[in-house]
């Protein structure tokens, strides 16, 4: 157990220091068992932070994201947080002026993180296979930059997929009522 713990860590400060030398815009810690962001890599990636466009955090344990995890790395362009545990944003997702893909899917979202549709920039939000009933049509509706949005295997009320379509000019692709993912 601990080695295995101490294999995780050793694997989250390699991908960190491989951003940092190269001067990536990127960061991966993609299925590094990580329960929360580390607090470390503040500290490690301070003078980078403002570089990084991409983070990936795809297929950890994470339950919540930071207030400070959302300011610090306030020049992302894309966000990778699929196959979490995560039901919230922070309200600082609004610092978040400069994203334009949010992939949320696979994680345990009831209600639409209705913060997105304050980002100016967004183009695409994921939200495949969360427990999502009701969508804002409306503020969806008004972002300027927005062209996709999956919302597939959600419990989305029948109200959603009656008043969405002639609102909306942006792709919302969902599953037909009662559609299960099939198990992988």
């Amino acid at each position: 157990m601990l080695k295995k713990m101490g294999e995780a860590v050793a694997r989250v400060a390699r991908k960190v220091n491989e951003t940092v030398e190269s001067g990536s815009d990127t960061l991966d810690l993609a299925e590094c068992k990580l329960v929360s962001f580390p607090i470390g890599i503040y500290k490690v990636l301070r003078n980078v932070s403002d570089q990084i466009h991409l983070i990936t955090l795809a297929n950890n344990e994470l339950k919540s994201l930071t207030s400070k995890f959302m300011t610090t790395f306030s020049q992302l362009r894309e966000l990778r947080l699929e196959g979490n545990f995560l039901h919230r944003l922070p309200n600082e997702v609004s610092a978040l002026q400069h994203l334009k893909v949010i992939d949320l899917s696979r994680n345990q979202f009831r209600d639409f993180p209705e913060q997105l549709t304050t980002l100016p920039a967004l183009e695409t939000i994921n939200l495949e296979e969360n427990e999502i009933v009701d969508v804002p049509v409306e503020k969806l509706a008004a972002m300027p930059a927005l062209r996709s949005v999956n919302l597939r295997f959600n419990p989305l009320n029948a109200d959603v997929r009656v008043i969405a379509p002639p609102l909306i000019k942006f792709d919302m692709l969902t599953s037909p009522e009662g559609a299960h993912p099939s198990p992988s």
